[in-house]
């Protein structure tokens, strides 16, 4: 049986009347049309390209060479085919493929970019396996949990931190039997949930697996999460600093790499760690800061690097050392992995791990070397990252190696985008400079 054969059945199967055929733009959000599930098997359709040039609020990046904003084909990827469990009517999504006039993959679609770099991986025969962390905000959850829910504020009106409070988790155990439920219907791999430390912070640890479907995984979550927060009286955020009080939220990534025959390529034969493990530290902490953008990529997610708060703010490695920015937990040999802490939540899950794995890529094959361990407190180390999304821009831009494993068309549409992002910004008179500058200046 055909794939299209197989994805008409599947629709016949769940009585599915539409479907959402979806792309991620560069912020990571599902952009698409509505379609009839008879019109799938056709497996041809339109978007317009301009959609990747798309700011977060909705203007447009139109580069030079699409004056005509042009459409680009776009085709189902059946494999990728979703229930929709919110949904009014019997619903799915399915996941596009993006190719151009030549019939080409349009080299701007996040997805794209992820594969372009497990390419690079195939070629070397090597297979990354990842596992996400993703941090978020409930707000307005207090409300719905019930009576005896504990306050959110205490009589001081100071905010309440339970990291790791079981006690919330049954508060709100509707709505995360609803979560869970929605996750497992469409088959996104995520494991254990838990408080985190600000008050309404949660994350959700997703079992590790191949990255593209984890990037997958990944961006169905933070919209069925949305759905089903709003179907239960709140709001959840993926904001990486909601509030200059309390922790930012993150995307920690635990990354490790197979050869053929399933081995872990970060330890050797005797349990110890490999050359290639250190040239993935040493790729990390070469290239992370040229690629800070996509990990870092709105203005809002540098405040999450003004204070610790569990936010590294260096590139320094180290084992079960949560200040570092590269955490090696510890764990046997044939699951060595690497935990890259830099992102925060805000990101692409596309383009975050295409961006991860091109360093560690660089470093594995360039034979890089990582600085020595950090044993202590990292803490203590300067400040080793970007103030500003501005400098993260220029890096991206003149990194001759990024721009060859992400593509260098890439690299220009999406520094012209976060470039149009921070002129935006700018305009607008943040709150401290009107009730503080304004009255002393």
């Amino acid at each position: 049986m055909n794939s299209e054969a197989q994805g008409t059945a599947w629709l016949k199967e769940r009585n599915i009347d539409t479907v959402e055929i979806l792309v991620a733009d560069m912020a990571g959000i599902a952009r698409g049309k509505l379609e009839p599930a008879a019109d799938l098997d056709a497996a041809r359709f339109k978007l317009p390209i301009a959609l990747f040039g798309q700011t977060i609020n909705g203007t447009y990046y139109l580069r030079a060479n699409n004056v005509q904003d042009r459409d680009m084909v776009v085709r189902p990827d059946l494999a990728t085919l979703r229930e929709l469990p919110w949904a009014a009517t019997p619903s799915a999504c399915v996941l596009l493929e993006c190719e151009d006039g030549d019939g080409k993959p349009v080299p701007v679609d996040p997805r794209a970019v992820l594969r372009r770099v497990l390419e690079r991986y195939a070629s070397q025969g090597w297979t990354p396996v990842v596992a996400p962390e993703v941090e978020y905000y409930l707000s307005s959850c207090i409300e719905n949990a019930g009576d005896d829910a504990p306050p959110e504020r205490d009589a001081d009106n100071e905010a309440l931190i339970d990291p790791y409070g079981v006690d919330r988790m049954h508060d709100l155990a509707d709505f995360f039997a609803e979560l869970t439920g929605h996750c497992d219907g469409q088959g996104i791999a995520v494991g254990a949930m838990s408080q985190e430390l600000g008050p309404g912070q949660f994350e959700a640890n997703f079992n590790h697996g191949p990255a593209l479907a984890l990037a997958d995984d990944v961006f169905h979550f933070k919209r069925t999460l949305k759905r089903v927060a709003r179907a239960h009286g709140m709001t959840a955020t993926f904001l990486a600093k909601r509030d200059a009080e309390q922790p930012g939220s993150s995307l920690h990534l635990h990354q490790s790499v197979y050869d053929a025959a399933g081995n872990n390529v970060f330890s050797n034969a005797d349990g110890s760690a490999s050359e290639l493990f250190y040239g993935f530290l040493g790729g990390l902490q070469t290239y992370m800061r040229e690629a800070l953008l996509v990990f870092a990529p709105f203005e809002n997610s540098y405040r999450r690097f003004l204070s610790h708060w569990s936010s590294p703010v260096n590139l320094e490695w180290g084992v079960d050392n949560r200040t570092v920015g590269l955490r090696v937990p510890d764990s046997p040999p044939a699951a060595r992995r690497i935990e890259n802490r830099l992102a925060g939540s805000d990101v692409n899950p596309y383009l975050v791990i295409a961006a991860s794995l091109a360093c560690g890529y660089l470093g594995m094959t360039g034979r890089l070397k990582p600085r020595p361990e950090m044993t202590g407190s990292a803490y203590e180390v300067p400040f080793a990252l970007l103030r500003h999304p501005y400098d993260a821009i220029e890096k991206l831009r003149g990194s001759a190696a990024l721009c060859d494993m992400l593509g260098p068309e890439f690299v220009t549409l999406y520094t012209a985008v976060k470039e149009l992002e921070c002129n935006e910004s700018q305009e607008r008179i943040p709150e401290w400079e009107r009730e503080e500058l304004m009255r002393l200046v």
